[in-house]
């Protein structure tokens, strides 16, 4: 496991925790799977045409701490504007908050490149 705690930053505040890097490369897969979710949400079909809704991210982590990431990509207009549901716990906290979707991404991106 990684001695470098990964850092989320919330629309008030932080949180960090021990996190893998593998953990965070298979939350960086889930994240840019839910990227291309919300882009083909955000390319709504001309004249009416219905747009296909999408499967929600539902991202579990288990280790020191437990971290759940759920964001359902079809309330929100475009990739920017899409935030996240949060719970990171462990025996002693629980800290459930929303989070925006780039900031999660920006966030992910520098942790893997400090550990890289």
């Amino acid at each position: 496991m990684s001695s470098t705690p990964l850092t989320l930053n919330l629309v008030e505040g932080s949180v960090s925790f021990s996190f893998s890097t593998q953990a965070a490369r298979e939350l960086k897969a889930a994240i840019d799977q839910l990227m291309e979710r919300l882009k083909a949400i955000a390319a709504k079909p001309a004249a009416g045409g219905k747009v296909t809704p999408q499967p929600p991210l539902e991202y579990r982590y288990t280790g020191e701490v437990f971290l759940e990431i759920f964001c359902n990509p079809n309330i929100w207009p475009t990739p920017f504007a899409a935030k996240v549901l949060l719970t990171v716990r462990d025996v002693a906290i629980r800290l459930t908050t929303e989070a925006e979707l780039t900031r999660l991404i920006e966030d992910i991106n520098q942790y893997l490149e400090q550990v890289g």
